[in-house]
């Protein structure tokens, strides 16, 4: 099938570049497709643990033209999210494709790209990749971790605190994630550890726009040098929360350094050091989900892409929404609506396409 736009992925940002793409004048489903492999709506917010109630998350930014309003903050994320996104895809009619795996994005001759799927292939004049992060898991790897009798488990895989009980755990890992497990596990287990590479910094009162401002500024630089990002967030801190001030009161976020080797009944650091653990979770973060644009040969001998804003240098009718600096949700929105404008000028360079009223 022959369209304008192939969006990959209906997260935040998939859906921020569908609904840019509806006021530019582009129909769904003739135009342009919106393609994501979750079973249902919600992006990766539909697998967070349910513990993780809506009152918990950070910063969550309303879609563009639809504000996400009345929620209920002990409800879980997944839940409120989900409901969110499963009615912003109705009420702007953006007919999402699901479940539906993209394999892989080729040269497709002709000026197109083949957009290979599950339900087929479309040859795409512009491609806007929205994968995110949530599908590649980061897991450091250490001598003698398969030696570890215990369980090893991911931020991806974490199932909520009652699975920890009465139980020695070692959470690695210094960003949110990390911090919000290891309080919520410190309620029920024998023992928890806290291990990270760095120090954590521990953000005192709300962030202010000029700090957003520089560490966007800072992921940005990665991606200009084609570097693999870092997330927004990575750069920010952690903010001092209520419940952050008595989980260190209370011993609980005492940091350990990275222990270098794992053994069968825990970890153990070089000067002398151990710990005994029955679980290992590993709040490591996530990589870029691009492996299905290896072919376009878009990575940079660093490692990453190197975008113009969100057009991939090596090829301009690829866009990167939700990577790197716009890899939040304020960010995946300024940044759908970049790319369709990018992509405007790509399909009509002298301007002509009509837009679709506001209200669209």
């Amino acid at each position: 099938m022959d369209v304008d736009v192939v969006v990959v992925g209906a997260g935040q940002a998939g859906l921020s570049a569908a609904y840019h793409l509806r006021r530019a004048g582009l129909a769904p489903d003739r135009d342009f497709v919106v393609l994501d492999h979750a079973p249902r709506p919600g992006g990766a917010w539909q697998f967070r643990w349910p513990s993780l109630t809506y009152g918990k998350v950070h910063g969550m930014h309303s879609l563009p033209g639809m504000e996400l309003t009345g929620a209920d903050d002990s409800r879980p994320s997944s839940e409120v999210i989900g409901a969110y996104f499963a009615e912003y895809e109705e009420t702007f009619g953006l007919r999402v494709h699901r479940p539906v795996e993209v394999r892989a994005v080729r040269e497709g001759g002709g000026g197109r790209l083949l957009v290979e799927t599950s339900e087929g292939t479309y040859r795409a004049r512009a491609l806007i990749n929205a994968t995110g992060t949530w599908d590649r898991p980061f897991w450091p790897r250490l001598p003698g971790q398969e030696t570890f009798r215990g369980r090893q488990l991911h931020t991806a895989d974490y199932p909520g605190p009652e699975e920890f009980a009465g139980l020695r755990v070692v959470v690695v890992g210094g960003g949110a994630s990390g911090t919000q497990h290891l309080m919520e596990i410190a309620e029920v287990a024998a023992e928890t550890h806290w291990v990270t590479r760095r120090p954590p910094v521990f953000r005192e009162g709300p962030f202010g726009a000029d700090e957003g401002r520089a560490a966007v500024s800072m992921v940005e630089e990665r991606v200009r040098r084609g570097l693999p990002p870092r997330s927004v967030v990575s750069v920010t801190g952690l903010p001092l929360t209520d419940a952050v001030r008595r989980a260190r009161a209370e011993g609980v976020l005492d940091r350990l350094p990275m222990f270098d080797r794992i053994t069968p009944e825990g970890v153990a650091w070089d000067d002398g050091r151990s710990a005994g653990a029955d679980v290992i979770l590993w709040a490591t973060g996530f990589r870029a989900a691009i492996d299905h644009l290896a072919p376009l040969r878009l990575r940079e001998r660093g490692g990453g892409i190197r975008l113009d804003g969100t057009r991939a240098v090596r090829d301009p009718r690829v866009q990167l929404v939700g990577y790197g600096p716009s890899a939040s949700t304020i960010g995946a929105n300024r940044a759908g609506r970049s790319a369709v404008r990018a992509i405007e000028r790509l399909l009509d360079p002298a301007g002509r396409r009509e837009r679709a009223p506001a209200g669209v």
